[in-house]
């Protein structure tokens, strides 16, 4: 089980498909805030596995946590 930590889930259309900046931040999906990083990383599969087909679209887990408490000393993230 995950700590209690927000992450927020958004997405939207990317200028180069290797990076991510967005051609239009007004336009973003905000796919939610999640309170920990099991349940951010499902809804960003999620909404990434809903739009493949178009490679222009990127979606991204912000670690809000790390903004609120940029001091604090977290363990790296295993990714599953």
């Amino acid at each position: 089980m995950s700590k209690n930590l927000p992450h927020l889930v958004f997405g939207g259309e990317v200028k180069d498909p290797a990076g991510t900046e967005f051609v239009d931040y007004e336009n973003v999906e905000v796919v939610g805030m999640f309170g920990s990083y099991d349940d951010a990383l499902n809804a960003w599969r999620a909404a990434s596995q809903a739009r493949v087909d178009e490679a222009h679209i990127k979606y991204v887990i912000v670690h809000v946590h790390r903004m609120m408490e940029p001091d604090e000393v977290i363990e790296p993230i295993e990714l599953k």
